[in-house]
């Protein structure tokens, strides 16, 4: 491994406290805790949640079927110590710039600590792609939210919301 990326590798690995979500409340941290497991990385992220308006699925005999904002997707840039180190978006995926990348799928969440930022998530990697650090992964946090929620009606099915977020994404290997 060159010197880049072993600097990139501690740099990721050190930050105090986000791998069991330590400034959040213990309910959150248990509910979307990764046992018998060991931190690959910790990454912030900078972006933002697309939401699209669409029809609600269920109807009423009494009211139409109103709109509503549905996600879409997420689209952030993945960084460590200011420094660009991957990209996150729809799927949901990660890709780091060593070439590796993941695909998780949403098994448990907690609320965000406002009713502004978006759910804590544990997510399994049901994907790998490429060799690098990303490579034996096999779950995924999203803690430390901020942002990212969609309120306010929807006028025109269709159209779309797109709202800033951050959060720390904690990747984690079985022991």
């Amino acid at each position: 491994m060159n010197a880049f990326f072993s600097k990139i590798l501690i740099s990721a690995a050190s930050f105090p406290g986000l791998w069991l979500a330590a400034n959040a409340s213990e309910t959150a941290s248990e509910a979307i805790a990764v046992r018998d497991s060991a931190r690959v990385a910790t990454v912030h992220a900078e972006g933002t949640q697309t939401y699209v308006c669409k029809q609600k699925s269920e109807e009423s005999p009494t009211q139409p079927r109103a709109l509503i904002w549905e996600f879409r997707e997420p689209i952030a840039t993945l960084s460590s110590n200011g420094m660009s180190i991957g990209r996150h978006y729809a799927g949901p995926n990660w890709d780091y710039f060593d070439g590796s990348g993941v695909k998780g799928k949403v098994v448990a969440s907690a609320p965000g600590a406002t009713g502004n930022d978006i759910p804590w998530l544990k997510l399994d990697v049901v994907e790998h792609r490429g060799d690098g650090i990303l490579s034996n992964v096999t779950a995924v946090q999203r803690i430390n939210t901020k942002g990212g929620v969609a309120s306010g009606s929807c006028e025109t099915a269709g159209s779309l919301l797109i709202i800033p977020y951050s959060a720390d994404y904690v990747f984690v290997r079985k022991n």
